[in-house]
Protein backbone atom coordinates (compact mmCIF):
# COMPACT_ATOMS: atom_id res chain seq x y z
CA UNK A 1 0.00 0.00 0.00
CA UNK A 2 1.36 3.41 -0.96
CA UNK A 3 1.87 5.70 2.07
CA UNK A 4 0.05 8.99 2.43
CA UNK A 5 1.94 12.07 1.18
CA UNK A 6 4.40 13.94 3.37
CA UNK A 7 3.36 17.27 4.93
CA UNK A 8 5.88 20.08 4.39
CA UNK A 9 5.42 22.97 6.82
CA UNK A 10 6.11 26.46 5.50
CA UNK A 11 8.52 27.63 8.19
CA UNK A 12 9.39 31.32 8.44
CA UNK A 13 7.92 33.07 5.38
CA UNK A 14 10.65 35.74 5.40
CA UNK A 15 13.36 33.11 5.08
CA UNK A 16 14.34 30.79 2.26
CA UNK A 17 11.54 28.29 3.01
CA UNK A 18 9.18 29.38 0.20
CA UNK A 19 11.81 29.03 -2.52
CA UNK A 20 13.04 25.72 -1.07
CA UNK A 21 9.50 24.32 -1.25
CA UNK A 22 9.29 25.18 -4.94
CA UNK A 23 12.75 23.81 -5.73
CA UNK A 24 11.98 20.58 -3.89
CA UNK A 25 8.72 20.14 -5.81
CA UNK A 26 10.52 20.66 -9.11
CA UNK A 27 13.12 18.04 -8.15
CA UNK A 28 10.78 15.45 -6.61
CA UNK A 29 7.48 15.60 -8.51
CA UNK A 30 6.62 12.14 -9.65
CA UNK A 31 8.83 10.46 -7.04
CA UNK A 32 8.00 11.84 -3.57
CA UNK A 33 4.41 13.00 -3.02
CA UNK A 34 4.22 15.92 -0.62
CA UNK A 35 2.18 19.04 0.00
CA UNK A 36 2.98 22.41 1.51
CA UNK A 37 1.02 23.82 4.46
CA UNK A 38 1.16 27.58 4.28
CA UNK A 39 0.08 30.69 2.44
CA UNK A 40 0.46 30.32 -1.36
CA UNK A 41 0.87 34.11 -1.61
CA UNK A 42 4.30 33.72 0.02
CA UNK A 43 5.66 31.57 -2.80
CA UNK A 44 7.89 33.07 -5.51
CA UNK A 45 6.06 34.72 -8.40
CA UNK A 46 4.88 32.45 -11.21
CA UNK A 47 5.01 29.31 -9.02
CA UNK A 48 2.50 26.78 -10.39
CA UNK A 49 0.23 26.05 -7.45
CA UNK A 50 -2.40 23.35 -6.97
CA UNK A 51 -4.74 24.19 -4.11
CA UNK A 52 -5.96 21.15 -2.20
CA UNK A 53 -8.47 20.59 0.58
CA UNK A 54 -7.15 17.17 1.64
CA UNK A 55 -3.74 15.49 1.39
CA UNK A 56 -5.10 12.66 -0.78
CA UNK A 57 -5.73 15.18 -3.58
CA UNK A 58 -1.95 15.51 -4.20
CA UNK A 59 -1.86 12.86 -6.91
CA UNK A 60 -4.01 14.89 -9.30
CA UNK A 61 -1.91 18.05 -9.06
CA UNK A 62 0.12 19.58 -11.89
CA UNK A 63 1.62 22.27 -9.63
CA UNK A 64 3.01 22.49 -6.12
CA UNK A 65 0.22 21.11 -3.90
CA UNK A 66 -0.67 23.60 -1.18
CA UNK A 67 -3.03 23.08 1.73
CA UNK A 68 -3.74 26.78 2.25
CA UNK A 69 -3.35 28.53 5.54
CA UNK A 70 -4.01 32.28 5.53
CA UNK A 71 -1.33 34.55 7.00
CA UNK A 72 -1.53 38.21 7.93
CA UNK A 73 0.36 40.32 5.41
CA UNK A 74 2.64 39.64 2.45
CA UNK A 75 6.01 37.93 2.50
CA UNK A 76 8.90 40.32 3.20
CA UNK A 77 12.14 38.41 2.40
CA UNK A 78 14.77 38.91 5.07
CA UNK A 79 12.43 40.72 7.49
CA UNK A 80 10.17 38.53 9.67
CA UNK A 81 6.75 39.95 10.48
CA UNK A 82 5.46 39.35 14.03
CA UNK A 83 1.89 39.15 12.72
CA UNK A 84 2.80 36.01 10.74
CA UNK A 85 4.20 34.09 13.70
CA UNK A 86 0.84 32.58 14.65
CA UNK A 87 0.48 31.17 11.14
CA UNK A 88 3.91 29.52 11.31
CA UNK A 89 2.95 27.80 14.57
CA UNK A 90 -0.47 26.81 13.19
CA UNK A 91 1.14 25.16 10.16
CA UNK A 92 3.24 22.94 12.43
CA UNK A 93 0.23 22.00 14.56
CA UNK A 94 -1.81 21.20 11.44
CA UNK A 95 0.93 18.93 10.08
CA UNK A 96 1.09 17.02 13.38
CA UNK A 97 -2.68 16.65 13.39
CA UNK A 98 -2.62 15.20 9.87
CA UNK A 99 0.27 12.86 10.68
CA UNK A 100 -1.43 11.57 13.82
CA UNK A 101 -4.63 10.98 11.86
CA UNK A 102 -2.76 9.04 9.15
CA UNK A 103 -3.62 11.60 6.45
CA UNK A 104 0.10 12.45 6.16
CA UNK A 105 2.79 9.79 6.37
CA UNK A 106 5.06 12.17 8.24
CA UNK A 107 6.21 15.73 8.26
CA UNK A 108 9.17 17.70 6.98
CA UNK A 109 9.59 21.10 8.59
CA UNK A 110 11.15 24.10 6.88
CA UNK A 111 13.22 26.39 9.13
CA UNK A 112 11.58 28.64 11.69
CA UNK A 113 12.95 31.73 13.45
CA UNK A 114 12.54 31.25 17.17
CA UNK A 115 12.89 34.93 18.07
CA UNK A 116 10.18 35.92 15.59
CA UNK A 117 7.86 33.26 17.00
CA UNK A 118 8.53 34.31 20.57
CA UNK A 119 7.90 37.97 19.80
CA UNK A 120 4.90 37.46 17.55
CA UNK A 121 3.14 34.45 19.05
CA UNK A 122 4.53 34.05 22.57
CA UNK A 123 6.23 30.82 21.43
CA UNK A 124 7.76 29.47 24.63
CA UNK A 125 9.58 26.42 23.26
CA UNK A 126 13.34 26.33 22.60
CA UNK A 127 12.68 25.14 19.06
CA UNK A 128 10.79 22.98 16.62
CA UNK A 129 11.67 19.69 18.27
CA UNK A 130 10.42 20.64 21.72
CA UNK A 131 7.14 21.93 20.29
CA UNK A 132 6.62 18.72 18.32
CA UNK A 133 7.32 16.66 21.45
CA UNK A 134 4.75 18.79 23.31
CA UNK A 135 2.12 18.24 20.62
CA UNK A 136 2.82 14.51 20.64
CA UNK A 137 2.75 14.24 24.43
CA UNK A 138 6.33 12.96 24.50
CA UNK A 139 8.76 13.81 27.28
CA UNK A 140 11.98 12.64 25.64
CA UNK A 141 13.08 12.79 22.01
CA UNK A 142 16.44 12.47 20.29
CA UNK A 143 18.03 14.52 17.52
CA UNK A 144 19.75 12.59 14.74
CA UNK A 145 21.64 14.07 11.82
CA UNK A 146 21.62 11.67 8.90
CA UNK A 147 22.95 11.36 5.38
CA UNK A 148 23.85 8.49 3.10
CA UNK A 149 27.39 8.61 4.51
CA UNK A 150 26.85 8.93 8.25
CA UNK A 151 24.27 9.05 11.05
CA UNK A 152 25.12 10.81 14.30
CA UNK A 153 23.26 11.42 17.57
CA UNK A 154 24.54 14.00 20.10
CA UNK A 155 23.64 13.14 23.68
CA UNK A 156 23.89 16.78 24.81
CA UNK A 157 23.02 19.49 22.30
CA UNK A 158 22.78 23.24 22.78
CA UNK A 159 24.71 23.74 26.00
CA UNK A 160 28.13 25.21 26.74
CA UNK A 161 31.02 22.79 26.40
CA UNK A 162 31.94 23.46 30.03
CA UNK A 163 28.53 22.17 31.10
CA UNK A 164 28.69 18.88 29.19
CA UNK A 165 30.39 16.71 31.87
CA UNK A 166 27.79 17.75 34.45
CA UNK A 167 24.92 17.17 32.05
CA UNK A 168 26.03 13.65 31.14
CA UNK A 169 24.35 11.11 33.38
CA UNK A 170 23.81 7.38 33.13
CA UNK A 171 20.07 7.97 32.85
CA UNK A 172 20.36 10.50 30.01
CA UNK A 173 22.83 8.39 28.07
CA UNK A 174 20.77 5.24 28.48
CA UNK A 175 17.48 6.89 27.44
CA UNK A 176 18.97 8.36 24.29
CA UNK A 177 20.76 5.17 23.32
CA UNK A 178 17.57 3.14 23.77
CA UNK A 179 15.45 5.61 21.75
CA UNK A 180 18.05 5.58 18.98
CA UNK A 181 18.29 1.79 18.93
CA UNK A 182 14.50 1.40 18.79
CA UNK A 183 14.17 3.99 16.00
CA UNK A 184 16.80 2.28 13.86
CA UNK A 185 14.74 -0.90 14.05
CA UNK A 186 11.27 0.60 13.75
CA UNK A 187 11.81 3.47 11.32
CA UNK A 188 15.03 2.70 9.47
CA UNK A 189 14.34 -1.01 9.10
CA UNK A 190 17.70 -2.14 10.51
CA UNK A 191 16.98 -5.43 12.24
CA UNK A 192 20.19 -5.54 14.28
CA UNK A 193 21.54 -2.00 14.67
CA UNK A 194 25.24 -1.49 15.28
CA UNK A 195 25.98 1.45 17.60
CA UNK A 196 29.36 3.09 18.12
CA UNK A 197 29.71 5.31 21.19
CA UNK A 198 32.33 8.03 21.43
CA UNK A 199 34.20 8.81 24.59
CA UNK A 200 33.95 12.26 26.11
CA UNK A 201 37.66 12.88 26.53
CA UNK A 202 40.60 12.74 24.09
CA UNK A 203 41.60 9.15 23.35
CA UNK A 204 38.47 8.07 25.26
CA UNK A 205 40.19 9.06 28.49
CA UNK A 206 43.28 6.92 27.88
CA UNK A 207 42.68 4.70 30.89
CA UNK A 208 41.87 7.60 33.19
CA UNK A 209 44.91 9.73 32.35
CA UNK A 210 42.74 12.23 30.41
CA UNK A 211 39.47 12.00 32.32
CA UNK A 212 37.35 9.50 34.19
CA UNK A 213 33.89 9.73 32.58
CA UNK A 214 34.63 6.75 30.32
CA UNK A 215 35.51 4.57 33.32
CA UNK A 216 32.83 5.72 35.76
CA UNK A 217 29.91 6.44 33.45
CA UNK A 218 30.10 5.27 29.85
CA UNK A 219 31.79 1.86 30.07
CA UNK A 220 29.57 0.36 32.82
CA UNK A 221 26.41 1.35 30.92
CA UNK A 222 27.64 -0.07 27.61
CA UNK A 223 28.64 -3.32 29.29
CA UNK A 224 25.14 -3.64 30.75
CA UNK A 225 23.50 -2.94 27.39
CA UNK A 226 25.69 -5.54 25.72
CA UNK A 227 24.47 -8.17 28.19
CA UNK A 228 20.95 -7.43 26.86
CA UNK A 229 22.10 -8.28 23.34
CA UNK A 230 22.63 -4.75 22.04
CA UNK A 231 25.44 -4.49 19.45
CA UNK A 232 27.23 -1.50 20.90
CA UNK A 233 30.92 -0.58 20.83
CA UNK A 234 32.84 1.92 22.87
CA UNK A 235 33.70 4.20 24.39
CA UNK A 236 35.83 4.92 21.32
CA UNK A 237 38.29 7.75 20.64
CA UNK A 238 36.27 10.26 18.62
CA UNK A 239 39.24 11.18 16.43
CA UNK A 240 39.33 7.69 14.85
CA UNK A 241 35.58 7.05 14.47
CA UNK A 242 34.76 8.88 11.28
CA UNK A 243 37.12 7.75 8.53
CA UNK A 244 35.59 5.55 5.83
CA UNK A 245 36.71 2.18 7.19
CA UNK A 246 35.44 3.01 10.69
CA UNK A 247 32.07 4.25 9.42
CA UNK A 248 31.51 0.95 7.65
CA UNK A 249 31.42 -0.85 11.03
CA UNK A 250 28.38 0.90 12.55
CA UNK A 251 24.93 2.26 11.73
CA UNK A 252 25.02 5.29 14.03
CA UNK A 253 27.62 7.17 16.02
CA UNK A 254 26.51 8.22 19.50
CA UNK A 255 28.43 11.34 20.50
CA UNK A 256 28.71 13.12 23.81
CA UNK A 257 28.24 16.73 22.68
CA UNK A 258 27.06 18.88 19.79
CA UNK A 259 30.24 19.55 17.82
CA UNK A 260 31.60 16.03 18.32
CA UNK A 261 28.60 14.83 16.31
CA UNK A 262 27.97 17.67 13.87
CA UNK A 263 31.50 18.47 12.70
CA UNK A 264 32.01 15.06 11.02
CA UNK A 265 28.65 14.92 9.25
CA UNK A 266 28.84 18.52 8.09
CA UNK A 267 32.36 17.91 6.82
CA UNK A 268 31.35 14.75 4.97
CA UNK A 269 27.98 15.86 3.59
CA UNK A 270 27.31 19.53 4.37
CA UNK A 271 24.54 20.14 1.83
CA UNK A 272 22.63 16.88 2.24
CA UNK A 273 22.50 16.30 5.98
CA UNK A 274 19.01 15.81 7.37
CA UNK A 275 17.72 16.42 10.89
CA UNK A 276 15.56 13.50 12.08
CA UNK A 277 13.65 13.54 15.37
CA UNK A 278 13.60 10.11 16.99
CA UNK A 279 11.10 9.07 19.65
CA UNK A 280 8.03 10.81 18.21
CA UNK A 281 4.96 8.74 17.27
CA UNK A 282 5.26 10.09 13.72
CA UNK A 283 8.06 10.71 11.22
CA UNK A 284 9.71 14.12 11.32
CA UNK A 285 12.62 15.34 9.23
CA UNK A 286 13.96 18.78 8.41
CA UNK A 287 16.80 20.38 6.47
CA UNK A 288 19.91 20.96 8.54
CA UNK A 289 20.13 24.74 8.21
CA UNK A 290 18.33 27.91 9.24
CA UNK A 291 16.22 30.61 7.65
CA UNK A 292 19.13 32.33 5.82
CA UNK A 293 17.51 35.77 5.86
CA UNK A 294 20.56 37.26 4.14
CA UNK A 295 19.80 35.45 0.86
CA UNK A 296 16.02 35.10 1.13
CA UNK A 297 14.11 36.03 -2.00
CA UNK A 298 17.16 35.89 -4.27
CA UNK A 299 16.49 32.41 -5.63
CA UNK A 300 20.00 31.19 -4.79
CA UNK A 301 19.28 28.98 -1.75
CA UNK A 302 20.58 25.41 -2.05
CA UNK A 303 17.61 23.03 -1.79
CA UNK A 304 19.70 19.85 -1.38
CA UNK A 305 19.04 19.35 2.34
CA UNK A 306 15.28 19.95 1.92
CA UNK A 307 15.14 17.50 -0.99
CA UNK A 308 16.99 14.88 1.07
CA UNK A 309 14.75 15.55 4.08
CA UNK A 310 11.62 14.91 2.01
CA UNK A 311 13.16 11.80 0.45
CA UNK A 312 14.10 10.43 3.86
CA UNK A 313 10.65 11.12 5.33
CA UNK A 314 9.07 9.29 2.38
CA UNK A 315 11.52 6.38 2.66
CA UNK A 316 10.97 6.03 6.42
CA UNK A 317 7.22 5.93 5.74
CA UNK A 318 7.74 2.97 3.41
CA UNK A 319 7.65 4.84 0.12
CA UNK A 320 9.93 3.95 -2.76
CA UNK A 321 12.39 6.64 -3.85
Amino acid sequence: MTPAPVALTCGEPAGIGPELAVAAWQALRGSVPFFLIGDPAHLPDDTPVCMIDRPDEVQGCDGLPVLPLAFDGPRTPGVPQPAQAAGVVAAIARAVELAQAGAASGLCTLPIHKQALAEGAGFAFPGHTEYLAHLAGQSDVVMMLASDRLRVVPITIHIALADVPRALTTELLERRIRITHAALIRQFGIAHPRLAVAGLNPHAGEGGRMGHEEITLITPLLERLRTEGMDIRGPLPADTMFHAAARATYDVAICMYHDQALIPIKTLDFDRGVNVTLGLPFIRTSPDHGTAFEIAGQGIANPSSTIEALRLAWRLAGGAV
